[in-house]
């Protein structure tokens, strides 16, 4: 490969020139994750597929919905059945998604993704469903169909914490389909916090699954919560940096109290964020509040061989 090849990838792009990858994950309430062979051809895993169901509610409007493939594994898979996991947002005030784990016959797949979406009684598939809560779930993006960058920079990343830090009984880790951020490859959800990484290095893994390291340390790394709205993502990353590893466990809810309206919501110039929080216990409650703010630009490519643009950067004030 060239140096001029190399500098393609649109993860190169942004990680030389800086961009910060905080506020760039999807805020969504519900997950359907399927388990589904390779290859995840764009066009055939949207319209013809046990997700289809999913994507259609997607382009119906669904904004807060996010549908993801995950490949077999020889030591988790079954033959002849699908897992399927569907993380749920529990409450408006929440610290992680709640999980529900199903194993399925293939024949039955679309079936119950049409059941989760719709929330319907699940009774039928109680004889499907699995005792995984305390199992913790970590899918890489490995999707080349859709921008090499997460084929050349994620599989390392998976493959590196499938060997040394996967175990059955507490951590399982998956190559999964795009869930958005070419541009942050290697990318990662974590369940059930519901936390997105990017631009990761493989010397950060410990600390990112152990959660023994100074958070500090993985500031740089952190796309944000998908709890969260991507200014409220902004705010929740500089509360996490003061409260240390027990901000996970406090429950938090988020609004934009006021924001720019000369550019679209996405792109906005500064905002105005409440975020509200409480201790597990009932020990502690509370809420802050911020405004974010632009405080300048970087050159960075949305996909791997497109020109780069100016994507605006942000602080707290």
């Amino acid at each position: 490969m060239t140096a001029s090849n190399y500098c393609q990838f649109c993860s190169v792009v942004s990680k030389a020139n800086g961009e910060d990858p905080i506020g760039s994950a999807n805020a969504t309430d519900t997950w359907i994750v399927v388990e589904l062979p390779l290859p995840w051809l764009k066009e055939r895993l949207i319209l013809d597929s046990p997700l289809s169901p999913a994507f259609q509610a997607i382009r119906e409007g669904n904004t807060k919905l996010t549908a993801i493939a995950i490949a077999p594994d020889r030591q988790y898979s079954i033959p002849g059945y699908t897992r399927v996991f569907c993380y749920q947002r529990p409450s408006q005030l929440f610290a992680q998604f709640d999980k529900q784990e199903f194993l399925v016959p293939e024949d039955e797949l679309k079936l119950i993704v049409s059941a989760l979406l719709q929330r319907t009684t699940l009774d039928f598939w109680e004889k499907y469903r699995q005792p995984t809560q305390n199992i913790r779930e970590i899918l890489v993006c490995t999707h080349g169909n859709i921008d090499v960058a997460c084929a050349r920079f994620g599989r390392p990343i998976y493959e590196k914490l499938r060997k040394e830090f996967a175990t059955p009984e507490n951590l399982r880790v998956w190559r999964c389909s795009h869930f958005g951020g070419h541009q942050f490859a290697p990318t990662l959800i974590d369940f059930p916090t519901g936390q997105v990484w990017g631009h990761l290095e493989s010397q950060i893994l410990p600390a990112l699954v152990w959660r023994n390291s100074p958070v500090i340390e993985l500031r740089r790394f952190y796309r944000g919560w998908t709890g969260l709205t991507k200014f409220e993502q902004i705010v929740e990353r500089e509360l996490w940096m003061q409260h240390g590893w027990n901000w996970l466990n406090y429950y938090k809810f988020g609004q934009i109290l006021a924001q720019d309206t000369a550019n679209d919501p996405w792109n906005a110039d500064w905002a105005e964020v409440r975020l509200e929080y409480a201790a597990p216990n009932g020990s502690a409650t509370g809420v802050y509040q911020a405004r974010v703010e632009v405080c300048g630009s970087v050159m960075s490519a949305t996909n791997s061989g497109e020109e780069a643009i100016a994507v605006k950067q942000y602080r707290i004030v």
